[in-house]
């Protein structure tokens, strides 16, 4: 909070603080004359991602024929590196930069793979193996789901 004069009281913070979670919103400004009040909720994707993942693996519990063949064929190509969340691809830290990785390029775990703008955030995808690029399977600036394939290593 800034400002000279606060004439915002604990019950208006309280209502602010429950519309913002009720919302889903992650911050809410307001001003009045010469009082201000900011109220942020912290991100944090990963975790969000990670509580998602066993209802996926519930739903994928008995896979059909065609989602055998998938796999198999997904397998044969190495190991998925897999998009924690929906947003925008990017191959590269900015348009005019080098891409983090191409195909062939061998990698280590931990390495920086690409980025997924997310609610306007920008979220590093790290390699959780090492190895070689076998494919980049979406184009730079391409919209991902959750749980989709972005690359494979071998």
């Amino acid at each position: 909070m800034k400002g000279k004069n606060m004439n915002f009281d604990i019950e208006y913070i309280d209502k602010l603080s429950k519309l913002l979670k009720e919302n889903e919103l992650t911050e809410i400004s307001l001003e009045d004359g010469d009082s201000a009040i900011t109220i942020r909720k912290d991100v944090i994707v990963a975790p969000a991602a990670v509580a998602a993942a066993p209802a996926i693996a519930a739903s994928m519990a008995q896979p059909t024929k065609a989602e055998d063949t998938v796999k198999t064929e997904n397998s044969s190509k190495g190991t998925p590196i897999i998009s924690p969340m929906v947003g925008t691809f990017y191959t590269s830290p900015s348009p005019d930069a080098k891409p983090f990785v191409t195909v062939g390029q061998t990698i280590n775990k931990g390495d920086k793979v690409c980025i997924i703008e997310a609610m306007k955030l920008m979220n590093e995808i790290e390699a959780e193996v090492s190895g070689k690029i076998a494919e980049i399977c979406v184009q730079d600036g391409d919209p991902v789901e959750f749980g989709q394939v972005l690359m494979y290593v071998e």
